[in-house]
């Protein structure tokens, strides 16, 4: 579904990226592990468009993306939930919904109800401003405002970052519950735990270059891969 081919991305004259190349098939969970500053949300940033990448391609559903308006990529099918949640502070959980709501092609849309479904402490609270909302619950608004899009594929930055881990395990379980759904993940994650626990394939990438790509279970055993690229 998504192939990311020898990508170089840049902020202003920084080198950020350097020949990035990952693919990711439907119906897969697909992790990218690394560092803070390592290059995962620029990965993320580059394939939605906000931050285009000057060599390289991106295709996704048979399309090269590269350099496409981020709101063109979210018509063809691509949610994104950025790292910082920027959720519409003022609006409350309904309106944040109700701004975001795009019409489906398949048979199971998701509207405001099936996400209040999937999501039940927001139906608790969807007339509370988003501003207002605990870090848990902006999480679970931003994933649930990327779904009233009705994407296919869904790109996940740091979904666990700064939560508790009562609500990172909840998290998890909806993260899962979206693949059984039919959605196609790309997540970039530097919770190892999760990203172990969720994902079918791995990257790693370090310095702003991919240092290994393979399975879960053999990422799961390799500790010293784990500790060279990974540890603080």
């Amino acid at each position: 579904m998504l192939e990311v081919k020898s990508v170089h991305t840049y902020y202003g004259l920084s080198h950020i990226l350097f020949g990035v190349s990952l693919t990711v098939a439907g119906g897969e969970i697909v992790c990218i592990l690394g560092r803070n500053g390592a290059g995962k949300s620029t990965i993320m940033r580059s394939i939605m468009g906000l931050t285009p990448p000057r060599q390289g391609s991106i295709v996704f559903k048979g399309q090269d993306i590269a350099g496409k308006k981020p709101h063109l990529v979210a018509r063809m099918g691509m949610g994104y939930v950025p790292d910082d949640r920027r959720v519409f502070a003022d609006l409350s959980v309904d309106e944040n919904l109700e701004i975001s709501e795009r019409k489906a092609r398949n048979l199971s849309p998701w509207t405001r109800e099936r996400v209040y479904q999937f999501f039940p402490p927001l139906k608790r609270i969807d007339s509370r401003r988003a501003g207002f909302l605990s870090g848990g619950e902006q999480q679970m608004l931003t994933i649930a405002r990327a779904l009233m899009t009705n994407p296919e594929f869904l790109l996940l930055d740091e979904p666990t970052e700064g939560l508790a881990p009562i609500i990172v395990g909840m998290l998890e379980e909806q993260i899962l519950a979206l693949k059984e759904a039919g959605l196609t993940v790309l997540l970039a994650e530097q919770n190892q735990r999760t990203a172990l626990r969720l994902s079918d394939r791995g990257y790693i990438i370090d310095n702003g270059v991919i240092r290994y790509h393979g399975g879960i279970e053999e990422l799961r055993e390799n500790e010293e891969l784990r500790r060279k690229y990974l540890l603080v």
